[in-house]
């Protein structure tokens, strides 16, 4: 299991992959961003910097070959990716082992859906979706059995909390389905081209191929 230290690490790394930021622009996109990190502070953010920089996976950036927006404000450190860090990054995206659907680690991971591959994000999807169905079937079972020892406030925060499992099940067959090519409730795909051509259909049996020729059928009538 991925420790938080590790998740924060990989949602700075894939921060800076878009482009170098400030720690004070960083964290307000990783706590506008990252549900698991919105009561990110500072205490956590900038150790985590600094073990990223001694570890050879960011730098902090040359003002002078900035855009103008960050280059002018020299007081304030920026951070970018280093080669070593974008390798590591893509070497991570590329992965789907058990801990990319744990549930700090899904948030991150799918915020970074946009860099990731088909098949990889199809595995993840499909990985947590398995995840949620065995909590939803738990949570379904001691619900029943511990009914009758719950009060009314309990009984109604576990219903409450099945609600959330059962409703996040549904989204992820949406997007599973929509990474598959079948459009769900949610496709993400974006609005087709408007223009395209129709999609070839079925040859038409009467149709020899030659253009404004009769048919078969009008040639018998004529004869």
């Amino acid at each position: 299991m991925s420790t938080r230290a590790e998740v924060l690490e990989l949602a700075i790394l894939g921060q800076l992959g878009a482009t170098p930021m400030h720690g004070y622009e960083l964290r307000r996109q990783l706590s506008a961003q990252l549900g698991a990190f919105r009561t990110l502070s500072y205490g956590s953010l900038y150790p985590a910097l600094r073990r990223l920089t001694a570890a050879g996976l960011i730098t902090q950036a040359d003002g002078g070959a900035l855009p103008h927006a960050l280059a002018g404000r020299r007081a304030r450190i920026v951070y970018e990716l280093t080669d070593a860090g974008r390798t590591r990054l893509a070497q991570t995206l590329a992965t789907a082992e058990p801990t990319a659907w744990d549930d700090e680690t899904f948030d991150v991971r799918f915020t970074l859906f946009g860099t990731t591959d088909a098949r990889t994000r199809l595995r993840i999807l499909q990985g947590r979706h398995a995840r949620m169905v065995e909590r939803m079937a738990m949570l379904r079972e001691s619900t029943q059995r511990a009914r009758v020892r719950m009060d009314a406030y309990t009984a109604e925060l576990a219903r409450h909390g099945l609600e959330q499992v059962e409703r996040e099940v549904e989204w992820l067959e949406n997007l599973i389905d929509t990474e598959r090519g079948t459009p769900g409730a949610l496709d993400l795909r974006g609005p087709k081209p408007t223009g395209a051509p129709p999609a070839p259909g079925p040859p038409d049996p009467t149709d020899d191929g030659v253009t404004g020729a009769p048919s078969t059928t009008e040639h018998r009538e004529q004869e």
